[in-house]
């Protein structure tokens, strides 16, 4: 594993793994899902990534997903470009990224997400909102805890 990522330090701090928790609500704040997330964050050795990144969600009922995340970093911005979404991250301080992406399949839906850590480094949360035609449709309420 590579030591960091380039351009974007606080991403060095997001290595690793994290077990957490996913809350949707609609609009109106109602819970809709509610399911467990571990992710995986790591610089890949052989160069094809700057940042790569495994989440695997589990649900009560027993389904599991596991979905792959490749980034590429152009200056200090980290771009992400595969069959499923497109879209950029930024570091804003030394504890916030913000992230806006779209699903390739429906360009009209986008989302904002914002990337807490905390001073420890041991503790992030992250909140999504959902955009539709430029009406929010849905928020995502992340809890997240470094284990490795």
């Amino acid at each position: 594993m590579r030591a960091g990522v380039p351009g974007m330090p606080i991403n060095t701090k997001h290595l690793g793994e994290w077990r957490g928790e996913y809350i949707h609500l609609d609009a109106d704040g109602k819970i809709i899902d509610r399911h467990a997330s571990h992710l995986r964050c790591w610089v890949p050795e052989d160069g094809s990534y700057d940042i790569f990144q495994v989440n695997t969600y589990t649900w009560p009922d027993g389904r599991v997903q596991a979905l792959e995340f490749g980034g590429r970093m152009r200056g200090d911005v980290c771009h992400f470009d595969n069959e499923r979404i497109v879209g950029e991250m930024s570091q804003v301080d030394d504890q916030s990224i913000v992230l806006t992406w779209s699903y390739r399949s429906d360009p009209d839906n986008y989302l904002y997400e914002l990337i807490q850590l905390s001073r420890d480094g041991r503790h992030k949360c992250r909140t999504w909102h959902w955009m539709d035609g430029d009406r929010l449709y849905k928020r995502t309420i992340i809890s997240e805890s470094k284990v490795a």
